[in-house]
């Protein structure tokens, strides 16, 4: 019996351009979703633009252009990255349309209908200056939790904790640079705390992975605290009902968006989306999002959307993040790579398979190793399966006018049948995710189809008349090898799969599977697939590293020598092309196992730093917070067992205990903050 099932991705902020990053978890919404489909599943994938609060209300400022403009044009953008990496959303919207400010104020009403608003008056961080009340994107502080610098007033990009701006340490107002005050807002918080004891039972079941439900029971053992979902204005959003100048905080409508997503859909389609949404409805519905929002999905959106009347998720699955070469992707370090200049130098079914043989169900991180997406790319795509169909098609197209053996050996037939019964192993891991699984069972049956080749020698069969039907019967069996990979590979690499099915002349699916495809005519083989070019990779990184310095530049006040945009990465004996910066610890912590190190977390001005310092014999890791020190900004990054160490704190003295670095300034860090 056919599933019927709703997919939503995380929604890609409207304010800049779709990254690799973003990309990762796409990719694996996608290859999820057309599996469902391939199964006979009836699967519905919804998603739109996040396209409302401050950040995008500061960028159109920038600009000078309207909010609406500006996410209009943010839009087109990201339409065109989902169908270049060939995407296949029912439906992408924005989260700025009717249908959303729609199911909006029916959530918010139902909430406050039910008595799960609270209105209370709290302190806020005012900008005296401006005369207004700061949202949390317009101040920036340390973080309270892990002391981390320059960030903004709602979340820690960090660590990842979530805060009041008021509990900011340092803050101060993007607006005009001054530190602000608090004075009194009444403000609108839904009750989550009422919800408890739900959320304990709901993120203990197979909803959530086991790692993201020990990581949700830390904050529920905590208790939770109510919420604020409201915001003065100025803010870009939807205005609360009955409530002038207070508007809707971006984490209540952006989730909604995905019922607002799916209500413009039905408006095409002609379906009761009401029904996927009710308590009682039998609709699986699965959320894929990264492991920086796990709050907002898992604690947040349940308890409203239970409160309000709705169903809760079937499932939400978390990843990880995407590291480049075991490295996060940094525009200083000219690594940062958009979704738009991967496409003008590598096909998307390179990154698409390459993030299928390295995605599972799991939270961890994944590393795009580029030397090995080329070797493993190459190999597997190029050398195992379309060399199959490369291999076999020349005798089929010349030798016998394009037709297939009329009947498939014999003596093969339970060969082929073992072929067809992997698919239940291959789907298990489709359906948990675990593509990477799912990749080496299907590349087994590439090498097994391969050495069937390798060992029947069609090439040299074909010397002697007597073996043509012989060689007719090995490129025939040879081809429904190809069939049978393609058809599991299909969710991974749709378009190779579109032009298998133009060069076999058939569909694939899981149903045709059940017999050999003989007697039958297919077309003249054309190349599918070339290999990586190392040039390729070396020229989107160059092409990467430009538009990322060409970013930074822009974004750089030209008054701000310090600011500069840093040099590229060196190795030790380029020490001559050092850039040293002075740089605050902002924070320093012993490593557990090392002796001799401590973390270090460094505010260069430009962005924060770890490095790991061989000081501990010196200094105390408490004495160390709010001092200067200097610091190789530009040095190569060094993976150590303890993490990776982005620099190198430069000190002075025999060493030991006689280390010295420089003396604390109490006024440098405000000031470099306040740049």
């Amino acid at each position: 019996m056919s599933r019927k099932i709703l997919v939503t991705s995380a929604l890609p902020y409207a304010n800049g351009d779709l990254h690799i990053g973003h990309l990762l978890e796409y990719i694996q919404t996608d290859i999820w979703v057309r599996y469902q489909r391939l199964m006979g599943n009836q699967c519905q994938w919804v998603w739109a633009d996040d396209a409302h609060g401050t950040p995008i209300m500061l960028k159109a400022q920038q600009e000078g252009i309207t909010p609406e403009e500006l996410i209009k044009r943010v839009k087109a953008s990201h339409e065109k990255d989902i169908a270049g990496f060939l995407l296949s959303p029912d439906n992408f919207h924005t989260t700025h349309s009717e249908e959303n400010r729609e199911m909006s104020e029916l959530v918010y009403k139902k909430l406050d209908s039910a008595g799960l608003i609270v209105r209370k008056t709290i302190k806020q961080l005012y900008d005296a200056k401006e005369n207004m009340f700061l949202p949390d994107r317009y101040v920036k502080g340390v973080c309270p939790n892990c002391g981390t610098a320059d960030q903004y007033g709602d979340n820690c990009e960090s660590c990842s904790a979530t805060y009041d701006a008021t509990e900011l340490k340092d803050p101060i107002s993007q607006i005009s640079g001054t530190a602000p005050e608090l004075r009194d807002s009444e403000q609108h918080f839904f009750a989550l705390s009422e919800f408890s004891d739900m959320l304990k039972q709901w993120t203990a079941g197979p909803a959530v992975q086991d790692e993201v439900g020990n990581k949700l029971r830390e904050w529920l053992d905590s208790g939770l605290q109510n919420w604020d979902i409201s915001r003065n204005a100025p803010y870009f959003g939807f205005e609360i009902p009955n409530a002038p100048g207070k508007y809707f905080y971006v984490w209540l409508d952006a989730p909604i968006g995905y019922i607002g997503s799916h209500k413009h859909l039905a408006k095409r389609t002609g379906e009761d989306y009401e029904d996927t949404w009710k308590s009682d409805s039998d609709v699986e519905l699965y959320h894929f999002i990264g492991k920086d929002i796990i709050n907002f999905h898992c604690l947040f959106w349940p308890a409203m959307l239970q409160g309000a009347g709705y169903r809760k998720p079937t499932g939400v699955f978390c990843h990880g993040f995407l590291m480049l070469d075991d490295a996060k992707m940094s525009k200083s370090r000219g690594t940062f790579v958009s979704a738009a200049t991967w496409l003008e130098h590598l096909e998307p079914e390179y990154l698409r398979y390459y993030f299928a043989c390295k995605l599972n169900s799991s939270v961890t991180d994944l590393n795009l190793n580029l030397d090995d997406f080329v070797t493993r790319v190459n190999a597997d795509l190029v050398g195992k399966v379309v060399n199959i169909a490369s291999r076999c098609a020349g005798f089929i197209t010349k030798q016998f006018d394009g037709m297939l053996s009329t009947e498939y050996p014999a003596a093969l037939i339970d060969d082929y049948d073992n072929l067809v019964s992997a698919k239940s192993i291959i789907c298990e891991h489709y359906e948990q995710r675990e593509f990477g699984k799912a990749m080496r069972e299907i590349m087994l049956l590439a090498e097994h189809a391969n050495t069937y080749i390798n060992d029947a020698e069609p090439w040299v069969k074909i010397k002697e008349e007597a073996n043509r039907d012989e060689v007719q019967a090995i490129c025939t069996v040879g081809l429904n090898y190809f069939r049978i990979i393609m058809t599991y590979l299909s969710p991974v690499v749709p378009q190779l799969a579109q032009k298998t099915e133009q060069f076999l002349n058939t569909e694939l699916t899981m149903a045709a599977l059940e017999s050999p495809l003989v007697n039958h005519k297919i077309e003249k083989f054309k190349p599918l697939m070339t290999r990586i070019e190392t040039s390729q990779v070396e020229k989107l990184m160059a092409a990467t590293e430009k538009q990322n310095a060409s970013i930074a530049n822009k974004a750089v006040p030209a008054n701000a020598a310090s600011f500069d945009a840093i040099k590229p990465e060196i190795d030790i004996s380029d020490f001559e092309k050092i850039d040293l910066r002075v740089a605050i610890i902002v924070n320093a912590q012993p490593v557990e196992g090392a002796d001799k190190l401590i973390e270090l977390t460094l505010d260069i001005g430009l962005e924060t730093r770890t490095v790991f310092a061989g000081i501990k014999a010196a200094y105390e890791p408490a004495d160390l917070v709010g001092r200067q020190t200097i610091m190789v900004a530009n040095l190569k990054p060094r993976k150590m067992r303890f993490g990776l160490s982005s620099g190198m704190v430069l000190a002075a003295g025999p060493g030991g205990k006689d280390l010295f670095i420089l003396s604390p300034d109490d006024g440098a860090y405000a000031g470099m903050r306040a740049k």
